[in-house]
């Protein structure tokens, strides 16, 4: 046993599941953990510059990664990392938050201790974390600690959410038993068989008495590994395919089946019109949640939906539990017979339409615009791109844009919490493949929330490119609801990356007025190598997207809507 510490085995688990990162900051408490964690070659201990960062940074590393992890210190950094981890929650990521805690001797001599709000109760912040994972342990003697740490990590890749670990500080170096095969930890949960052959039966009698299907890819295919299987699917049915908003990446735009991004009233052209016309949709991983339905105004009513869920299928007249997402759709696959009706519509629809044409290239002395901005981008994507958006304008002129074959998308709607695409970059870079690149589009108000991490990309000489946003304003929160609390101190967005490189930094700072000023600075971008790469786009404030306009009036709709109680 005197081989393997508390900490080691920790490590161990994580190398085991797929981790070569994890993220921290150090604070007393989790110390001597981290000394345990270095001791494990295989894993690079990278520091943030503050818990939130960590954690979402954490959480866009298992994006590109398929799992994260992030080590905190006791209340005062694992509080300030909480956002973060209830946005693993909800986008169903699984980020393994690790707190150190007290010394077990502290309870039982009625210490009052420093990182506490000064009583005698230690357990405050493990029920918390309760709240926003799917799995919360916390250790109190060594020789619990594998059987602890093994149905946290377990559950964590189950249910494809968040786990809570709390390791008392006198225990990280703890021994304990050593790690058993990884073959013996549960990372899945098959289907039912028999719940699956029914319910891939009766879908396939509603595909067989429906005229017109389409296919509907939701947020869920990638957490539960779906996304090949949905392609297998969507190629045995031949009909239509739309992908919800934040699906948005998971079926290739390219490909002849594709009909856009449904989204109620600002969906692609023709996108809503043929999902409206279609009598039945099979929804993949679907979330019907107000930002994604634009207030509701784009649920498919429930007498004609097959909602796939992760463990589970939803009919009009029926519900089939213990059925896996992935599962179910390739075996469905193999059963269902092509309808092309919703194709051969849509394609009717569009050929009836003028194509909306390219935007042209604005002259180059023009002031920068959004939409030219937008053009520009779009052409910087590649086959081996990932764009990612904040939350904000840049979701909806993200939507749109045009993604090549192989390009991804990444996008934070469920949870939306503005700052979170700085540190999710940095996160997600880290885990990305060596011959893939990635481009960030940010707004001015979500990157003063969490700037700081653009040092780290420094520092660990990520060639990220980010489009900084500078419209002076939270133009998102005006679409909804305007007033001055929309508005905030302007900064020099671009003469920061010199601050963060100090004497040693291989970042860029640039800034476009201009539309001939950002072609140079992407060229500018291209050429530079050993460090990131932060173009500041001054737009105006008013420059948004129609789309946001109509989104954000419906959600401001649904947000105001009188209780009839009062």
């Amino acid at each position: 046993m005197a081989d393997f510490t508390v900490g080691k085995y920790l490590a161990a688990r994580l190398e085991q599941i797929g981790l070569k990162h994890y993220f921290m900051v150090p604070g007393d408490y989790n110390l001597v953990l981290l000394d345990e964690l270095l001791e494990n070659q295989n894993l690079e201990q990278i520091g943030c510059c503050n818990e939130l960062n960590a954690a979402y940074a954490a959480e866009g590393y298992a994006r590109v990664n398929g799992a994260g992890a992030v080590f905190t210190t006791y209340n005062v950094g694992a509080y300030s990392a909480l956002n973060g981890v209830a946005g693993a929650n909800a986008e169903r990521l699984p980020v393994i938050m690790v707190s150190s805690s007290p010394n077990t001797n502290d309870a039982g001599e009625n210490h009052i201790l420093h990182h506490t709000v000064g009583t005698h109760d230690f357990t405050a912040q493990y029920e918390v974390f309760r709240q926003v994972t799917c799995a919360a342990v916390r250790i109190q003697h060594p020789d619990n600690a594998p059987a602890m740490i093994d149905r946290a990590i377990s559950t964590a890749l189950r249910e494809r959410k968040p786990a809570y670990i709390e390791i008392p500080c006198n225990l990280s170096a703890a021994p304990c038993a050593a790690p058993a095969p990884f073959s013996e930890l549960a990372v899945g949960q098959p289907s039912n068989a028999r719940m699956l052959a029914e319910a891939v039966g009766h879908a396939c009698d509603l595909l067989a008495d429906a005229k017109k299907p389409i296919l509907l890819a939701g947020v869920h295919l990638r957490s539960f590994g779906a996304i090949d299987a949905f392609r297998e699917l969507a190629e045995a049915l031949g009909c239509a395919v739309a992908v919800m908003p934040n699906a948005k990446g998971f079926f290739p735009e390219d490909h002849p089946q594709y009909v856009g991004i449904y989204w109620g009233e600002v969906s692609s052209p023709g996108c809503q019109a043929i999902v409206d016309w279609s009598d039945l949709v099979v929804a993949a991983g679907p979330v019907f949640s107000d930002y994604t339905t634009v207030g509701y105004s784009a649920v498919p009513p429930r007498q004609r939906l097959i909602n796939a869920e992760p463990q589970s299928v939803r009919f009009p007249d029926a519900e089939f539990t213990g059925v896996a997402l992935a599962e179910f759709l390739s075996d469905l696959a193999k059963k269902v017979e092509a309808n092309e009706a919703t194709l051969t519509q849509f394609k009717r629809l569009r050929g009836t339409q003028t194509p909306a044409p390219r935007a042209a290239a604005a002259q180059p002395e023009a002031p920068l615009s959004r939409a030219e901005m937008w053009r520009q981008i779009e052409e910087e994507l590649d086959a081996t791109t990932t764009l990612l958006v904040e939350t904000g304008d840049s979701w909806l002129n993200g939507m749109y844009t045009r993604l090549p074959g192989g390009a991804r998308f990444e996008i934070e709607m469920q949870w939306g919490s503005i700052g979170w695409s700085v540190p999710a970059s940095f996160g997600y870079a880290m885990g990305l493949e060596d011959d893939r690149r990635l481009v960030a589009v940010i707004g001015d108000g979500s990157f003063q929330l969490t700037a700081q991490e653009v040092s780290n990309m420094i520092r660990h000489g990520q060639e990220i490119l980010i489009f900084l946003v500078n419209n002076r304003g939270y133009v998102i929160e005006s679409a909804i609801h305007d007033g001055p609390y929309n508005y905030y101190k302007n900064w020099n967005y671009a003469g920061l990356v010199d601050v963060f490189n100090a004497e040693d930094g291989r970042g860029l700072g640039l800034t476009a007025n201009t539309a001939g000023e950002l072609t140079e600075a992407i060229e500018l971008a291209r050429a530079h190598r050993g460090g990131p790469v932060l173009i500041e786009c001054q737009i105006p404030n008013d420059d948004a997207s129609p789309e946001l306009i109509s989104w954000g009036s419906k959600v401001a709709r649904v947000n105001s809507r009188k209780d009839p109680r009062f």
